[in-house]
């Protein structure tokens, strides 16, 4: 039996990739379309992804956010 859950704005506005607004929700978008979750959490919400494919998504983020801030520009 599939039971119909009211989805609040809240939900919305975090559903909606145009609407990320830090750099984290950016790059967490582009992990999914990597990983081929994009349509997946457009359509279902992020409440859809397993507990694997939202470890995954945050395993990728933390690894480039980790990355990102070792890289030290050559002068």
């Amino acid at each position: 039996m599939n039971t119909v859950r009211k989805i609040t704005k809240k939900e919305m506005r975090r559903n909606d990739p145009s609407l990320a607004s830090t750099p984290d929700e950016i790059m967490k978008w582009e992990i999914a379309k990597e990983l081929g979750l994009y349509n997946k959490v457009l359509d279902n919400g992020w409440r859809s992804l397993t507990a694997k494919e939202s470890g995954r998504i945050g395993g990728i983020l933390a690894s480039r956010k980790k990355n990102s801030s070792t890289v030290k520009p050559s002068d």
